[in-house]
């Protein structure tokens, strides 16, 4: 029997949870559809919001066959392969096939350079799905001929929608009595995935007897869940509880959690890239000028796991995460960039002061824009002192050095320079 997640793929976009500001009505999506004519394009979301559904909805209206490949198993070969028997397929007027790409970020530069030709041509229509960042991830090449849309995660009142649905037209869960008094335990070990949510709820419904009335509680699914944690957590169940605990195990200097939460991320096939990229976030966010190195060594280790792979990566990712956890800790940084666009937002486009404009032109040059500039390599100590931001916000100040050695020493030289802007 399949998964109560494959049960319930939608056939339609009406049968669609979700995703209204692609699918909902005059939507770009249904409007393609409508037209008969749809691009190449990557569907850009997080786990469990249908990309894959949406790809299977769009070729079964649009009567197109449909070949699948997942980037974790697939080669160069298998693209080839694949994309031959779709021209095989091409002929008369009979529209393009759909070729659907899970995780096309971790196909290889070779493995998308394969299908360039392809959906050039138009032997295919590519659809990719991925939950990373196409602009970093997906070739120049391939991305200049693909629209990129986003998909969004899903509200409480689409989840809930899809288990209402789930027990009054599955095929199995129909049959049963189930009667709902809280969603909330459901909808919080989602986090908001409809597989997972699918997969919970049908793991609640089979660990009652057949003849018995089921009452979902926030309590008996904790109960259940956990007795069946094993089942529940093969496809990475917790990745968003589990990287958050590690960056907050970086951020409170405990090596040993850090270490701890890495290796359920290995142990539960994360994307090596993923973690390297939080890595370098957190270098930066919660370390910075404290310790300037935690960035260079971050993206360090994100180069050299790309470079050698994994199983051996997970060495330099944990000389990375115990280094981190053990730097001393700043986020003058983070606070700073804050402000600064709490400012922007609250006081909108100030004007720039003219001795700071660029001058190219004689006109310009008539209007006083760069008059007054100060060059300070000019000036003794390479030093000015003259104002830099907009008038209406002079002397205002953005970054607060951090407490420690590093920012003690930076927060000495700015006082020395600015006086009353850093604190006499």
């Amino acid at each position: 029997m399949k998964p109560l997640a494959e049960r319930l793929r939608p056939s339609s976009l009406d049968d669609f949870i979700g995703q209204e500001h692609l699918v909902g009505e005059g939507a770009v999506l249904r409007k393609a559809l409508e037209s008969g004519h749809i691009p190449s394009f990557i569907l850009w979301g997080p786990p469990g919001v249908g990309k894959t559904s949406l790809a299977h909805v769009i070729s079964t209206t649009l009567k197109r066959p449909f070949y699948a490949l997942s980037a974790v198993n697939s080669g160069v070969k298998d693209v080839r392969e694949t994309i031959e028997k779709a021209r095989r397929n091409t002929f008369f007027d009979r529209p393009n096939p759909i070729l659907f790409i899970d995780e096309i970020h971790r196909f290889s530069k070779s493995q998308q350079d394969s299908l360039l030709g392809a959906v050039e041509k138009g032997i295919i229509t590519l659809i990719g799905a991925t939950t990373e960042n196409p602009s970093f991830e997906v070739i120049s090449a391939l991305l200049s001929r693909c629209q990129v849309y986003v998909m969004k995660a899903l509200e409480k009142e689409d989840l809930i929608q899809l288990i209402d649905k789930a027990l009054k037209k599955d095929e199995i869960l129909s049959k049963k009595s189930v009667k709902i008094e809280s969603y909330n335990a459901l909808i919080r070990l989602s986090g908001g995935d409809a597989r997972r949510l699918l997969n919970s709820l049908e793991i609640v419904c089979n660990a009652y007897p057949e003849s018995d009335d089921i009452i979902i509680t926030d309590e008996s699914v904790q109960n259940i869940i956990q007795q069946n944690m094993s089942m529940y957590d093969k496809a990475g169940e917790q990745h968003y509880d589990i990287i958050s605990a590690f960056i907050k195990s970086i951020r409170g200097s405990d090596p040993n959690a850090a270490v701890y939460y890495l290796a359920r991320m290995v142990e539960g096939g994360e994307d090596p890239k993923f973690i390297c990229r939080r890595m370098i976030i957190s270098a930066s966010e919660d370390i910075g000028l404290a310790n300037p190195n935690a960035l260079l060594l971050a993206n360090a280790c994100f180069q050299a796991v790309h470079n050698i792979g994994m199983p051996e990566g997970r060495i330099i990712m944990s000389q990375c995460a115990i280094y981190l956890a053990t730097s001393p800790k700043s986020n003058a940084s983070y606070m700073a960039i804050r402000s600064a666009q709490s400012e922007v937002r609250q006081s909108g486009n100030l004007s720039i002061p003219l001795h700071l404009r660029n001058a190219p032109t004689q006109l310009m040059k008539s209007l006083d824009y760069g008059k007054e500039y100060q060059y300070d390599h000019d000036q003794p100590g390479n030093f000015s002192g003259q104002e830099f931001l907009p008038q209406e916000i002079t002397g205002k100040t953005f970054y607060i050095p951090g407490n420690n050695p590093h920012e003690h020493r930076i927060l000495e030289s700015l006082k020395k320079k600015w006086n009353n802007k850093y604190g006499a």
